[in-house]
C-alpha cells in the first residue's frame, strides 16, 4: 500500500543519512495518511527508545530531521506521481520493539 511505501522511504532515508549513528531502536510510524485529490497529506513519527537517540535524528538545529523529510518527500513525489505534504516527528517510546501489537501496526510480524 501507498502508506507502507510511504514509511519505507522515511526509514531508507532515515538509515541513509544518519549511517553508523542511527540507533538501532528505531522505526517509523505513519500516523497518518490522506489523500486529497492528487495531494498526499502524511504525518510520521521517528520512534526512538531513548530520549538521547532523539538528538542524532534532529541534527543541529533541526538540519538532519530537515533533510530526511525533504529527501523522502521527493522520493514520495516521484513514486506517486503527485505533490506530498510531508511531516515528521521524532519521539520517545521506550519499549516498543518489545509491544506486539505496535510492531504489526509497524508491519513487522
Amino acid at each position: 500500500s501507498e502508506r507502507f511505501l510511504a514509511g519505507q522511504y522515511v526509514r531508507e532515508t532515515l538509515f541513509r543519512l544518519t549511517g553508523d549513528e542511527l540507533p538501532y531502536g528505531s522505526a517509523v510510524d505513519i500516523e497518518k495518511f490522506v489523500v486529497e485529490g492528487g495531494l498526499r497529506r502524511i504525518s510520521a513519527a521517528i520512534l526512538v527508545d531513548r530520549e538521547g537517540h532523539k538528538p542524532i535524528i534532529i541534527g543541529s538545529g533541526g538540519q538532519t530531521l530537515k533533510r530526511i523529510a525533504s529527501e523522502a518527500r521527493q522520493d514520495m513525489e516521484r513514486i506517486f506521481g503527485g505533490p506530498v505534504f510531508l511531516e515528521i516527528f521524532v519521539k520517545v517510546k521506550s519499549g516498543w520493539a518489545d509491544d506486539t501489537r505496535l510492531l504489526q501496526t509497524l508491519g513487522y510480524d
